[in-house]
């Protein structure tokens, strides 16, 4: 067959999958077992074939408001997949739910109990091997505050991937900037107040926009790329995704608001949190830390700024990967870049 019949024929078989089948992305989850479960907090241990990687463990943490498959979006495209694939003793926390009644939990719900529980867990579960967490955006924040206020928990490195540390350097924030500035901060306040936080919906939304582009030109694309399977594989996966969508509960979103954005605490180093300073000169863990190069959540500039605040880690390293927010940690390209880039530095530390 000459190379245009066999795209042709390609495409035409895709297409009959999505008409008419199941679509092209296999969606099913990589198998795992509960292993801890509390307010917000489900903990996971992915098995291969039902058997039980050994070394030590790696903990994924998402951030709020995504799902939990970020680190599993499809198989051929998940980051757990290929760390169990690799042997590594791989778990998640899963936050599950968000609803109305969660709108008092504040980051410290996730700080004091969520992520110190989970680490733990997983601690014990591994036969007391010191756990190698690895988190995706706010997911990163969030963990490199735990282990600056817990210094005891056995944390052995922390891997953050797309996590932004000063505000300023996100271009898609700043024309709100002064609108914010000049109501001192209150223009949200009465918003997510009376709806408890942000809706899941809101949340969708939000996201979508950031690819506005995208979004527009994607029936294009794929009429382009039909005869390409993992293409169109990729986009299904991310519709599902973004589909999935979880709230922010309400004080939560009050503090990212007020702290991380309006005040730019993160940039400095330090997070007040109702007079409770948490400084990220605390982490004494080798950190490595991956930016998006196409990211407008978090732009370099804004995930670079953490290499500074570190000073009290042993190591440092900074990296960049292709993709947008979430492509960086579970793009195509991220096969070849940040899971690259993850194996390496966990390989580092198990020496």
């Amino acid at each position: 067959m000459t190379s245009l019949a066999v795209r042709l024929a390609a495409a035409t078989s895709n297409a009959l999958s999505k008409v008419a089948g199941d679509g092209v992305a296999d969606l099913r989850p990589m198998p795992r077992v509960l292993i801890d479960q509390g307010p917000l907090r489900s903990v996971y241990r992915f098995t291969a074939h039902g058997d039980e990687p050994g070394g030590e463990p790696v903990l994924l943490v998402p951030p709020l408001a995504a799902p939990a498959l970020c680190f599993d979006l499809r198989r051929g495209c998940s980051l757990a997949e290929h760390l169990v694939g690799a042997g590594r003793r791989t778990y998640l926390v899963d936050y599950g739910n968000v609803s109305f009644s969660d709108r008092n939990l504040g980051v410290e719900h996730w700080i004091d109990e969520v992520l110190p529980k989970a680490i733990e867990k997983v601690h014990a579960d591994s036969g007391g091997r010191d756990v190698h967490v690895v988190a995706w955006c706010l997911g990163g924040i969030f963990s490199l505050l735990t282990a600056a206020d817990r210094a005891d928990l056995p944390i052995k490195s922390i891997t953050t991937v797309a996590s932004p540390f000063d505000f300023t350097q996100i271009p898609l924030v700043a024309p709100f900037r002064p609108l914010v500035d000049v109501t001192g901060g209150h223009i949200l306040t009465p918003v997510y107040r009376a709806l408890g936080g942000a809706p899941a919906g809101l949340v969708t939304q939000a996201f979508r926009l950031t690819g506005i582009d995208k979004e527009i030109t994607k029936p294009l694309a794929i009429m382009k790329n039909l005869d390409d399977r993992d293409y169109l594989a990729q986009i299904e996966a991310v519709d599902r995704f973004m589909a999935s969508m979880l709230a922010y509960p309400g004080r939560t979103f009050g503090q990212l608001y007020h702290r991380f954005f309006r005040a730019n605490d993160l940039a400095e180093g330090t997070v007040d949190l109702g007079g409770r300073v948490i400084s990220l000169s605390g982490v004494t863990v080798p950190t490595l830390v991956i930016a998006g190069e196409n990211d407008v959540i978090a732009p370099r500039g804004a995930v670079e700024r953490l290499v500074g605040l570190l000073d009290g880690a042993p190591s440092v390293r900074f990296e960049s990967a292709p993709g947008g927010h979430l492509g960086v940690i579970t793009g195509r390209a991220a096969r070849r870049t940040t899971w690259r880039y993850i194996d390496e530095f966990l390989d580092e530390q198990m020496r």
